[in-house]
């Protein structure tokens, strides 16, 4: 029995070279050049084309992080790839007809039920763009996995997920997955649920989408650094599969590479790259590695976003921050008066606020009324309620006060996987034929991610009005309790980033 990992992390990303396997030692060193920052002014307050090439470097969120310049190979070429004309880029924004839910259908009872589930996909897919379409199924995984996360936590913790990325990862495995172990694989994910959505998709039309969702995500000129790496480690004396090589190479840019484990230096070695790739943002990720492993999958999410209105630094002051209804920390807290979109939704008690970064993504913040009132939000938020939120909000100047914060987490997320009904993956009977010849299972699925949010930005390793009202007359947005935060981009409806903050105090 073969043993094999796949880690997860919410991280900067390098895009893996596009080539067959290759020495490891070539893997690990990539020529550097200058950076090329460019955008587009989305709303008037920023002149992205006017910023000078070091802006970055004068603009880095942490000062405590140096800037060494990217890498050549940090990105994929995608000009040249579209040039050659060996991608369809207009794929995934085709628009299928997806049939009207049955009128006595209530879309928002139980969302258990398999019809009421169907019908709110359904609805949501009208007028959405097939990107739009996946990304909202990779949303509503991420939330299930959130919840199930959270089941396993203390109420005080703190939690970062990358949806996205998890799903990129889950979806390269599945690559490898025979009949049964992918059809549970695609179940769970929502995958399923997408390809019988319409007549004109497939199993494979899921991994097609992926493909495009790194074209239009991780390109240099929006304005924002968002960066995905999968990388690809084979046991030296293991077979794989010329079909799993080949496509994790055309739907992922992962380019298997042929190691040896049992080597010290392999350790050594994958922690450097993971160092670089992430700008030291995370330090050592593998501990130790499993001798006896056949095959390592890891992914990479970054984001770095400059806020399109950054909070002044002479406003931050350390104020209260209210963890429960018997304990406060002292926090800093950052503060600015500007135009900012923001609503209110009654039914779920709580209020929610936009804060855009340069380039069409912003940080969705979800304040429950009431301290007590996360878990009723974690228990209901869905792509459904944030699309109501979304659509329903409204543009006034308001004083905003958010602490700074900064959250380090890391967590295996086998027993959550399990919850949600994947366990062939972690199973002597699982079926990995697609990928090799040879029994294999998963041991080890770890999740990391980093993020900080400060004055300059951020940067990270409705179908009814019904209960809802556009919060027309709150003039102030302060942050001194308990939150949820997404950060989402607005082009393909990505999830790329949800999580909580109970105590800013800690990473």
């Amino acid at each position: 029995m073969w043993l094999f990992t796949v880690i997860s992390a919410a991280w900067l990303l390098a895009s893996p070279a596009q080539a067959g396997i290759k020495e490891l030692g070539s893997h690990f060193s990539q020529p550097t050049s200058d950076p090329d920052p460019r955008g587009f002014d989305r709303t008037g307050f920023t002149d992205m084309g006017a910023i000078p090439p070091d802006f970055h470097k004068e603009n880095t969120v942490t000062s405590d992080i140096p800037y060494d310049g990217f890498d050549d190979d940090d990105y994929i070429d995608f000009d040249k790839i579209l040039a050659e004309g060996s991608d369809d880029y207009s794929e995934g924004d085709e628009i299928d007809e997806i049939a009207t839910p049955a009128p006595d259908i209530d879309i928002f009872a139980e969302p258990s039920d398999p019809k009421t589930r169907r019908a709110r996909l359904l609805r949501l897919f009208h007028g959405r763009s097939r990107l739009q379409r996946i990304n909202m199924v990779n949303a509503h995984f991420g939330f299930n996995l959130y919840r199930s996360l959270r089941n396993h936590v203390n109420q005080t913790d703190n939690i970062l997920l990358a949806p996205a990325g998890i799903s990129i990862a889950m979806a390269m495995v599945s690559l490898g997955a025979g009949s049964s172990t992918h059809e549970q694989l695609y179940t769970a994910l929502g995958f399923a649920e997408f390809v019988n959505a319409s007549h004109h998709y497939e199993n494979a039309t899921v991994h097609k989408l992926f493909r495009k969702l790194t074209h239009r995500l991780f390109r240099r000129n929006f304005g924002y650094t968002l960066r995905s790496v999968n990388d690809v480690y084979v046991k030296k004396d293991v077979v794989v599969k010329d079909v799993f090589r080949a496509e994790t190479k055309a739907f992922y840019y992962a380019e298997p590479q042929s190691v040896d484990f049992r080597d010290p230096a392999f350790l050594t070695k994958a922690n450097q790259r993971i160092s670089k790739i992430t700008k030291g943002l995370i330090k050592e990720p593998l501990k130790a590695v499993d001798p006896n492993m056949v095959l390592m999958l890891l992914n990479y999410l970054y984001f770095k976003g400059t806020w399109e209105q950054k909070f002044p630094k002479e406003a931050t002051h350390y104020r209260n921050f209210r963890i429960n209804e018997k304990t406060n920390v002292r926090v800093p807290m950052m503060s600015n008066k500007a135009n900012y979109q923001a609503a209110a939704d009654h039914e779920l008690e709580c209020d929610i606020l936009q804060l855009p970064y340069t380039g069409n993504i912003s940080m969705l913040i979800a304040l429950p009324n009431k301290i007590s009132g996360m878990r009723d939000l974690e228990k209901e938020i869905s792509p459904t309620i944030i699309n109501k939120w979304l659509k329903n909000m409204t543009n006034r100047t308001r004083e905003v006060v958010l602490p700074k914060f900064k959250l380090e987490q890391n967590y295996d997320l086998i027993s959550n996987l399990k919850e949600m009904g994947v366990t062939d993956l972690f199973q002597e009977n699982g079926d990995f034929s697609g990928m090799t010849d040879q029994e294999v299972s998963i041991n080890w699925l770890q999740h990391q991610g980093t993020i900080t949010v400060n004055e300059e930005g951020t940067e990270a390793a409705a179908l009814t009005q019904v209960g809802f009202m556009p919060l027309s007359t709150q003039n102030r947005f302060v942050v001194d309790h308990p939150f949820l935060f997404l950060i989402y981009e607005h082009r393909t409806d990505c999830l790329v980033f949800v999580g909580r903050v109970v105590d800013p105090s800690q990473s």
